[in-house]
């Protein structure tokens, strides 16, 4: 693996991965042609990819650039396209595409690690699973927030209170899915039906026939017999959409 790092003060996410990416892409590109490297043509075939990336403002971006597979037998190429494949992103572990498009027809697959290092609430000490989590388990540090694909807590307040579904470990980010799902009424119980629109907001009563669990569908079955479907937002609350 080939580390390239850079960091910048509150870099756009867009420049910090073009700048960061460009002179790994296009060494392997240079190599795959057995020419020297040179950066500066890829860079906007670069910025273009990077475009796809949403860093938070400010985040230290680090890449690393692994190897094409040796037994590759590539022709030579007068030039080469780096791509972004449908449905990647550049996050975590990727992948870039490198394309012959004159000279000869082939495309290949470079593995990149794209690292995003950035403040968020993070385990303050080795936390098992079952853990109920209170202010102390937590501190705000810099952590690598792409190298999990869940999205990490915003607020220690989301966290404090509920119970751990994995084991965190000390200075790991904190997310969403590291958390039991929150359980906002039982089966059977008198629940809140809002649902509306621009300029108007309606809310109903009726029985749920089903838990209401953080982020997942719940049936209620409303004063008048009718059963919608909605999605638990509080206590004995749901949303249902038009």
């Amino acid at each position: 693996m080939h580390p390239v790092n850079k960091s910048f003060d509150r870099p756009s996410p867009v420049r910090t991965i073009a700048r960061v990416g460009v002179l790994a892409l296009a060494a392997f590109a240079a190599m795959a042609r057995g020419e020297p490297i040179a950066a500066d043509p890829w860079a906007r075939d670069i910025e273009q990819l990077a475009r796809r990336v949403d860093a938070p403002p400010g985040a230290r971006i680090e890449v690393e650039v692994g190897a094409l597979d040796s037994r590759l037998k590539l022709a030579p190429c007068a030039r080469i396209t780096p791509y972004l494949p449908s449905g990647t992103r550049l996050w975590g572990r990727a992948r870039v595409g490198l394309r012959c498009d004159e000279g000869a027809r082939w495309n290949v697959f470079l593995p990149v690690t794209v690292k995003v290092f950035a403040p968020a609430w993070s385990a303050a000490r080795e936390l098992p699973a079952g853990t109920v989590i209170d202010a102390s388990h937590l501190a705000l540090v810099e952590v690598d927030i792409a190298a999990d694909p869940g999205a990490p807590i915003a607020q220690p307040e989301v966290a404090i209170g509920r119970a751990l579904v994995r084991a965190v470990h000390p200075g790991q980010a904190l997310r969403q899915n590291d958390l039991k799902p929150r359980q906002w009424f039982a089966a059977g119980d008198t629940v809140r039906v809002l649902t509306g629109g621009t300029g108007f907001a309606i809310s109903a009563e009726g029985q749920a026939l089903n838990p209401g669990i953080e982020g997942q569908l719940v049936k209620v079955r409303t004063e008048g017999g009718r059963v919608v479907s909605g999605r638990p937002v509080g206590e004995r609350r749901i949303e249902v959409a038009l």
